[in-house]
């Protein structure tokens, strides 16, 4: 990551906005991809020297007003939003809490509770943090179930294991960004992008891309070498007591086929036990 994030956010945003959608009357070729400097400038209602200086890492800290309105000059959506506002020094001025990197016993114990269905704990950097005994099955065909960043670009079994990989990269490199808007200078992202850079082009572009998004709602379409696809909603839960925590929970729809597959994933690799810690 370079050292003016706010204006690489910027630039990448505003490449990809076209005068079309922007409402803005085009001809002619143009020398730069999606809009200029001077017409997000308008567009915001700000001086357009001002909207250059905040690019190239002149001014750093534009008003919460600016914010918003460059927000809708961008069509950012909400949580692009909330990655600008955060990368603008607009949340809150003391330094960002250190996200836990251990489970409490309370939080394994309620992963134990969910046998038939996989549950796994994750920090902002997508490091995984607590399996259950079915998570531990889903993931086997990974090397290491250590990151979902690495699982997804540097392990070969990804390729075969996310059934829609293009659709899995671009929302786990937009998952990253969201932790680079909470703290860009973090030590453990900054190794683990220059990991992901060098081992994986794909990877690469899509980070330069600046795309932000927080996890969806969109079914996972998985194949396993054992049970063959399956197909699994999943809910995310913040954990109060651990900010920066996630509980993901996996589901297949009950009497489909996709849950006799995840019934039979379980009883072929889930040994008796209780949730496991990883080590990050």
């Amino acid at each position: 990551m370079g050292g003016n994030e706010l204006g690489e956010f910027l630039r990448a945003r505003r490449a990809q906005r076209s005068p079309q959608n922007a409402g803005l009357l085009s001809s002619g070729r143009r020398k730069v991809a999606g809009l200029r400097r001077e017409e997000v400038a308008v567009l915001a209602g700000v001086n357009a020297d001002y909207y250059t200086r905040l690019e190239q890492g002149r001014e750093n800290h534009p008003s919460p007003q600016v914010i918003a309105a460059l927000g809708r000059a961008l069509d950012l959506d909400q949580d692009a939003l909330d990655h600008l506002y955060r990368l603008a020094g607009a949340a809150p001025e003391h330094p960002p809490a250190p996200v836990p990197g251990t489970v409490s016993a309370e939080l394994r114990q309620l992963m134990d509770g969910y046998p038939h269905t996989p549950a796994f704990v994750l920090n902002r950097t997508l490091d995984v943090l607590a399996t259950n005994k079915l998570a531990d099955a889903l993931f086997s065909p990974f090397r290491r179930a250590g990151n979902l960043a690495r699982m997804t670009f540097l392990d070969p079994a990804g390729r075969h294991f996310y059934a829609r990989w293009n659709a899995t990269a671009q929302a786990t490199v937009a998952n990253l960004r969201v932790a680079a808007g909470f703290d860009p200078h973090d030590p453990a992202l900054r190794r683990l992008v220059e990991e992901l850079s060098e081992g994986s082009e794909q990877f690469r572009k899509l980070w330069e891309s600046h795309q932000v998004r927080g996890k969806s709602r969109e079914p996972k379409q998985l194949v396993h070498p054992d049970v063959g696809p399956l197909t699994l909603t999943y809910q995310a839960f913040d954990v109060r007591s651990a900010p920066g925590q996630q509980l993901v929970i996996y589901h297949a729809e009950p009497g489909t086929a996709h849950a006799d597959a995840l019934a039979l994933l379980g009883s072929l690799h889930a040994p008796p036990g209780r949730s496991r810690t990883v080590e990050a």
